[in-house]
């Protein structure tokens, strides 16, 4: 006759301390690493943005700069109105893409993070319940 296995002795045999050390020590050393892989990976994505970010700075800075060459060599009020309006419009396409940019750079990082939810980073780092 089989006997049913009680949930109390499931719970002992896969219960951490119910390990032997050194399977406690491969599992810690494997969540480090993967906490290690996750961090690398966010540095990797953040330093990314960074760049590209900062890059995006250049642009408009540059944009600004022949805009008020532009201004400066304006010899009437229709040239200055005319570099005021590529001015305007550039700048509102530019505004556009950093609002494209933003959601990408958003999406990336959101996923990344979602990523520590299966992998038990987030809902076992208290070590209990709520």
């Amino acid at each position: 006759m089989a006997q049913k296995e009680s949930h109390t002795d499931r719970t002992e045999k896969s219960s951490p301390l119910s390990l032997a050390p050194i399977q406690l020590a491969e599992m810690g050393k494997k969540r480090i690493e993967e906490f290690v892989n996750m961090q690398t990976e966010l540095l990797d994505k953040l330093q990314e943005t960074n760049r590209e970010w900062f890059d995006r700075a250049q642009s408009e800075a540059n944009l600004v700069s022949e805009f008020a060459a532009k201004l400066s060599n304006a010899r009437s009020i229709p040239d200055a109105m005319a570099a005021c309006q590529e001015w305007t419009s550039r700048r509102f396409e530019m505004m556009a893409e950093d609002g494209k940019h933003l959601l990408a750079d958003t999406q990336k990082f959101m996923e990344t993070g979602a990523r520590l939810v299966p992998n038990g980073w987030l809902t076992n780092a208290g070590g209990g319940s709520a």
